[in-house]
């Protein structure tokens, strides 16, 4: 099992911030363009507890299906996604929101494993988990870009 961790200030509001990742369709606006990220299917107009979603990302030179499903909605301090079918053996991602003042501060983990045991292992040495940074570094910067960035410790 592997373990991302991060911490983003956002000049805004949990509850604004919260509504953001409510609307399915935001997910394409902070997810890198070369993923190719589009929802297959319908998706709900807006996210709770049971939602389901699937959408197709490019990944190399492959078109992966990847399912989550709401495990967790909690409004406005976070939420939690986790995999039901799609590239990992185990995808657990939870998103903390947290006012501080006029910032909030948000915090993802995620849990993950890859398959095919030591293959696995390999490629996730070789390139998973830097490009699960870069899509991290990615998203601040487009949440930065649609809120405004926050100043101060505790920045990205």
């Amino acid at each position: 099992m592997y373990f991302l961790d991060r911490t983003h200030r956002i000049a805004a509001s949990s509850e604004n911030v919260f509504a953001f990742f409510s609307d399915p369709g935001n997910l394409a606006r902070i997810t890198p363009p070369g993923l190719r990220f589009r929802i297959h299917g319908e998706a709900p107009p807006s996210l709770s507890e049971g939602s389901r979603i699937e959408y197709r990302i490019r990944w190399t030179i492959f078109s992966l299906r990847w399912v989550t499903r709401i495990t967790r909605w909690r409004p406005p301090e976070g939420f939690q996604d986790v995999q039901e079918s799609g590239p990992y053996a185990v995808w657990i991602h939870t998103h903390e929101l947290t006012q501080r003042g006029s910032v909030v501060e948000m915090r993802d983990h995620v849990e993950y494993a890859l398959p095919l045991g030591i293959l696995g292992q390999i490629v996730h040495r070789l390139g998973v988990r830097r490009q699960l940074e870069a899509i991290f570094d990615y998203r601040r910067d487009a949440i930065d870009a649609i809120f405004g960035a926050a100043d101060g410790p505790g920045g990205s």
